[in-house]
């Protein structure tokens, strides 16, 4: 059923939240298989100037539950039961990219890894989150 659902329709209607808002995150592609948003660098930063690492987080956290929350349907709510990030570079300015993909979509577990990306295209953060489908 959810491949019927346009995923940029039902992701605009629902709202991604008060923080994914106030952090600048912006969808630009939502499907099952395919979720991508970008987030500014400014303002989202540690006090040395980079990306803080928690910013990359929020938007892995935002992309792979909203994902999960596609792909279990309407009558479902899928909530995260588990995050976590590896950084290996740093961003500095402009906006960074997050690419979430399915790495298992099952009857009552989904696990998305998200790669994080800067304006150059090297990766900066990894992420990978856990979310557990419930009955409404």
């Amino acid at each position: 059923m959810t491949e019927l659902i346009d995923g940029m329709a039902w992701a605009k209607a629902r709202g991604m939240g008060a923080l994914a808002e106030r952090m600048g995150i912006e969808f630009t592609e939502f499907t099952v298989e395919r979720a991508v948003a970008t987030m500014p660098v400014e303002g989202n930063t540690q006090p040395v100037g980079l990306l803080h690492g928690g910013a990359y987080v929020v938007l892995g956290e935002s992309l792979g539950s909203m994902a999960a929350n596609l792909f279990a349907g309407p009558d479902k709510l899928a909530v995260g039961v588990d995050i976590n990030a590896t950084h290996t570079a740093s961003a500095t300015s402009g906006r960074v990219t997050g690419v979430c993909t399915p790495i298992h979509l099952g009857r009552t577990l989904t696990v998305h890894e998200i790669v994080v990306t800067n304006e150059e295209g090297r990766r900066c953060s990894t992420v990978r989150i856990t979310n557990i489908i419930k009955d409404r």
